[in-house]
C-alpha cells in the first residue's frame, strides 16, 4: 500500500511521455515541464519501486522496462476510467445522463412504452425507469418521493405539484357492436343507466370520472354496477356482452378502429380530459428530469394513440 499511496498521475505522466517520446526533453516539452522537473518525477517513481521503469534503447533515447510497461498498461487503464467517469459527470450536468423514475396511471400504459422508445432513442445515457399503476398509487408514490416525473389525468391537490399539459385524452362509453343501443343515435340518459356499468377499482381516475357524469346525467338515479381491476378485463367484458363500460378511448383505439367495440353516441361523450406531466413543486429537478420533461412537453402529444 506504501506503493499506491505515493503514487501521483504526475509521475505517471511523466512516466507514459518519456516512453512515447523517448526523450526525456521531449517530454518535457509535451508537459510543459523543464527536463530537471521530468528527471526529479521518473526518480521519485523509480525510487517507489525499487527497479528501473525505464532503459535505454541504444542511442536512440528511452523505452520500458517490462515492470514499466505493467505499470503504464494499470495506468493507460485508469486512464480511461477517469475519462469515462468525466465524460459521465459532464453527462449528468448537462441533463443527458442519469436516472429517472416515470409513473404512469395504468390507463397509460397503452402509450407509455412508446414514449420511453423515444426517450432512449434520443438519450440513450439516460435511464428511464417505468412505474405503472392506478391514480391512487401513482400519487402515494409521489408522496414516497418514489417517482420523479409523472403522468396522470387531473393533477392531485397533494402533495402540490408542477404540472403541464401534454395532450387530449377523450373518454368514451363502449359497447359490442350488436348492442341494441350501438345503432340508436343520441341515446337517452335512462338508456345508458338501464344498462349494467362496468367499472374499475376504487382508487381509479377512470372510475372517478365515470361515476360523476352518471351522476349528473342520471340526477342521482341509482344504476347496476359490476368492478373489474383492469382496462383489458373490462374491453374483453364488454365485448362479450356483460355491460358498458366508459374508458379512456386511448386504451381502446385498436378495438374501435376494428370494429369489436364501438363508442356509444351519447349527449355529453367523449368526455375530453387532458394528460399532465408533472412533478412535486418542492422538489428541484436534476439535470435528466428537466431533460424528460421538456422532451415529453415538446411532443405535444404526437405519442398518444390516434383518434379514430
Amino acid at each position: 500500500m506504501r506503493r499506491l499511496s505515493a503514487l501521483t498521475f504526475k509521475q505517471l505522466r511523466a512516466l507514459d511521455a518519456v516512453a512515447r517520446t523517448g526523450s526525456i526533453s521531449r517530454a518535457a516539452e509535451e508537459l510543459g515541464l523543464t527536463a530537471p522537473a521530468v528527471h526529479s518525477q521518473l526518480k521519485a517513481l523509480e525510487d517507489n519501486f525499487g527497479c528501473a521503469l525505464l532503459s535505454r534503447k541504444g542511442q536512440t533515447g528511452f523505452e520500458s522496462t517490462a515492470e514499466g510497461a505493467a505499470l503504464l498498461t494499470a495506468f493507460h487503464r485508469a486512464q480511461s476510467g477517469f475519462e469515462l467517469a468525466i465524460h459521465r459527470i459532464d453527462g449528468l450536468q448537462k441533463g443527458f445522463a442519469g436516472t429517472v423514475v416515470l409513473g404512469v396511471v395504468s390507463t397509460g400504459k397503452y402509450f407509455a412504452p412508446g414514449l420511453v422508445a423515444r426517450l432512449r432513442a434520443a438519450y440513450p445515457d439516460i435511464e428511464i425507469v417505468l412505474r405503472i399503476g392506478n391514480r391512487t398509487s401513482i400519487i402515494s408514490a409521489l408522496h414516497e418521493n418514489a417517482i420523479d416525473l409523472a403522468i396522470m389525468g387531473r393533477p392531485p391537490r397533494d402533495p402540490p405539484v408542477v404540472a403541464v399539459p401534454i395532450g387530449e385524452h377523450p373518454h368514451v362509453l363502449i359497447a359490442p357492436p350488436g348492442h341494441r343501443l350501438a345503432q340508436v343515435p343520441h341515446l337517452r340518459p335512462e338508456d345508458v343507466l338501464s344498462e349494467t356499468i362496468i367499472m374499475r377499482e376504487p382508487g381509479s381516475g377512470t372510475r372517478i370520472l365515470a361515476t360523476r357524469y352518471l351522476d349528473r346525467i342520471g340526477e342521482g338515479r341509482p344504476y347496476e354496477t359490476t368492478e373489474m381491476g383492469s382496462n383489458e378485463t373490462i374491453k374483453q367484458a364488454v365485448i362479450a356482452g356483460l355491460g358498458l363500460a366508459m374508458i379512456s378511448q386511448h386504451t381502446v383505439t385498436e378495438e374501435l378502429k376494428a370494429g369489436r367495440l364501438v363508442a356509444l353516441d351519447v349527449p355529453g361523450l367523449p368526455i375530453m380530459r387532458h394528460w399532465f406531466l408533472l412533478h412535486r413543486e418542492d422538489h428541484a429537478l436534476t439535470g435528466a428530469m428537466r431533460t424528460v420533461r421538456d422532451f415529453i412537453d415538446a411532443e405535444k402529444g404526437s405519442f398518444l394513440p390516434s383518434a379514430v
